[in-house]
């Protein structure tokens, strides 16, 4: 009887929150990753109640041994940056690598594979808050690579006898340990952070706890299995609303100038074109001027019905908890 949980992408941002809970559950936990010394640290903060197994999800020989005796996946393991990798290095982790890990799962007769992909398939929505029937206008090769590793899984769920769950996430999970923000922070509090464009664009966080909450659900509820959910928060705030609560937490004004986007845009833009060719993080691209120019808007109505899931960390307490994990890290002084 297989008895054992596996988490994929373990020591990303997430997987360690996922880890924690599910250990706390009382599940015997498994966990995926390519360095041996990340593997260890993991496994020594969780008093090692986890078992690391090494493994690469684009190398299908070696999953063998990650999914022995396990009911169940949560497959987190992802590349979403795409500024300095192309576009086969993503597919050969977020396509292919997915459907290795459906394949190893289906033949150690794996139960329950959730599948962990974005509201980035979707797009800009057209009519916010868009739900998981939303049409697919994925505008990015990261993003288009995640919808194939959805159509995967999806092919898995119905071929399978699997229980195959896709759970679409974002625009943006946050929370301590995640430096993804501390830009923002960082810039409020020194006041170098402008604002381009209006700030009246919509956007949609949902707090780490909150997210695995959700993703457990997926993973556990009966009537989850072969059926896709939006998890994330609960309602979406304009940039301009981010910005003050982000202000207030840090104790300066919130800045009040405002400078056009395009031009920003089009530097992106170029900053890609120059350092890509050399594998070079580009200081400015298009994705990051995303952030003041695309209003994403998500419901999670479907998983509020069907999985029970309900946000607890309100935008004011989440944003303050991960201020002060920035403070504990020296990282705003």
């Amino acid at each position: 009887m297989s008895n054992k949980v596996l988490v994929t992408g373990a020591t990303g941002f997430v997987g360690p929150y996922l880890i924690k809970e599910l250990v706390a559950a009382g599940e015997q936990v498994k966990a995926l990753v390519r360095d041996a010394k990340k593997g260890a640290e993991l496994a020594k903060a969780n008093k090692d109640n986890v078992e690391v197994v090494i493994g690469d999800i684009t190398k299908p020989e070696t999953l063998a041994a990650a999914v022995a005796d396990v009911h169940t996946v949560y497959h987190l393991a992802a590349t979403f940056r795409s500024e300095t990798l192309s576009e086969a290095e993503v597919n050969e982790t977020n396509v292919a690598g997915t459907e290795n890990m459906l394949q190893a799962a289906e033949t150690a007769g794996v139960s329950r594979f959730v599948h962990c992909s974005t509201v980035g398939v979707h797009g800009v929505p057209d009519n916010p808050p868009a739900d998981e029937t939303a049409p697919f206008k994925a505008d990015n090769y990261v993003a288009i690579s995640k919808r194939r590793g959805e159509e995967i899984a999806q092919t898995f769920a119905k071929q399978s006898k699997m229980g195959v769950t896709v759970v679409r996430t974002g625009p943006g999970i946050y929370g301590p340990g995640d430096t993804r923000y501390l830009k923002l922070f960082k810039g409020i509090k020194k006041k170098r952070f402008f604002v381009f464009g209006s700030g009246e664009i919509q956007y949609q966080l949902v707090y780490v706890e909150d997210f695995v909450r959700g993703l457990i659900l997926a993973g556990t509820h009966p009537d989850a299995a072969g059926d896709t959910f939006i998890i994330t928060g609960g309602y979406s705030i304009t940039l301009n609303q981010l910005v003050k609560m982000v202000a207030d937490i840090v104790e300066v004004d919130p800045p009040k100038m405002r400078f056009p986007v395009m031009p920003l845009y089009y530097a992106g833009w170029l900053c890609e074109i120059v350092c890509k060719p050399f594998g070079i993080s580009p200081p400015l691209y298009r994705r990051r001027v995303d952030f003041f120019r695309n209003s994403r808007s998500f419901s999670i109505g479907k998983a509020e019905r069907v999985l029970g899931f309900s946000p607890q960390v309100s935008y004011e307490d989440g944003l303050r908890r991960t201020a002060n994990w920035y403070r504990e890290m020296g990282y705003l002084s």
